[in-house]
């Protein structure tokens, strides 16, 4: 299931190189600089998902993973408050099921921590 996880978080880190205009309207209005943080949190997933996958420093990558979940929740939380189309259509009960999301997420992250 780690692994799972790691190559989810990869694709996504990488995602955000190929979709990185889709990941700029998410980062909320009160950031400057949002192409530098859309590239940068991709780096960070890449590199995150890649020690889970990789099984190299997991504690570290799990730790690292809850930190960045919490750090990007913001963005989340902005998505369903302005209801952001999903594959071109309006679907708030998934956007803020997104965010409810995180919290297993993080705790996934820091059950990997622990291992």
């Amino acid at each position: 299931m780690r692994r799972l996880y790691g190559a989810i978080v990869l694709y996504a880190g990488i995602m955000h190189f190929f979709k990185e205009r889709n990941f700029r309207k998410i980062v909320p209005p009160f950031l400057p600089f949002k192409k530098t943080i859309v590239y940068l949190t991709g780096v960070i997933e890449i590199v995150l998902g890649a020690m889970l996958v990789l099984n190299k420093g997991t504690k570290l990558a799990g730790r690292g993973l809850a930190l960045f979940l919490v750090a990007v929740w913001p963005a989340n939380i902005y998505m369903a408050q302005r209801n952001f189309p999903i594959a071109g259509k309006r679907m708030p009960a998934a956007l803020w099921g997104r965010v409810l999301f995180q919290i297993p997420l993080i705790k996934w992250a820091l059950n990997i921590s622990k291992k």
